[in-house]
């Protein structure tokens, strides 16, 4: 598939139900991260994925084909208050952050996710904040790559648990 120009832009409500569709499919096709029946909660937080956006400074941003289609999105955090993970990460102070990231199958391999990532760290910078913290798993191991080439270091003192699942804490100096 040739590579298009997609538009980043907030999350029209009409568009959440799509949006957590495709990230119930990006998440329960990788190879190593937890199933819907180990943690049936996880996946109905994302196929309610909307609900992310009646938060305070929270808004769910979104990657789109020119003819309209969704091919990715994430949940961003103006501060990390409204984060929702285990951890340390919500008690961080001058801090945004970014949660679920996920690319549409078809789209994969395409910049998108480097697009999402670049867009929440723009955010951050027009929201003032002086770093970004996100998490990540082994079993997301393209974007674990992805982050350390853009520059987020890890951050073990932001580590937790999701379940049996450990999760890596990232965070990035603006």
């Amino acid at each position: 598939m040739p590579n298009l120009t997609y538009e980043i832009r907030k999350a029209h409500p009409d568009e959440h139900a799509a949006l957590g569709q495709l990230m119930i499919e990006s998440y329960s096709n990788l190879n190593g991260f937890i199933t819907q029946e180990e943690q049936p909660e996880y996946y109905k937080m994302l196929r309610d994925i909307g609900l992310q956006a009646d938060k305070p400074n929270t808004e769910l941003i979104i990657a789109i084909t020119p003819d309209g289609q969704i091919c990715g999105g994430l949940v961003y955090f103006k501060d990390m208050a409204q984060y929702g993970s285990g951890g340390t990460a919500t008690a961080e102070k001058n801090a945004s952050g970014f949660r679920l990231l996920a690319v549409g199958s078809q789209f994969q391999n395409q910049g998108i996710a480097k697009q999402l990532t670049l867009a929440s760290i723009g955010k951050a910078r027009q929201d003032g904040n002086e770093k970004m913290v996100i998490h990540t798993t082994k079993a997301m191991h393209v974007a674990w790559k992805m982050y350390e080439k853009l520059g987020f270091n890890r951050a073990t003192d932001l580590d937790f648990q999701q379940g049996d699942m450990p999760v890596f804490g990232f965070r990035l100096f603006l």
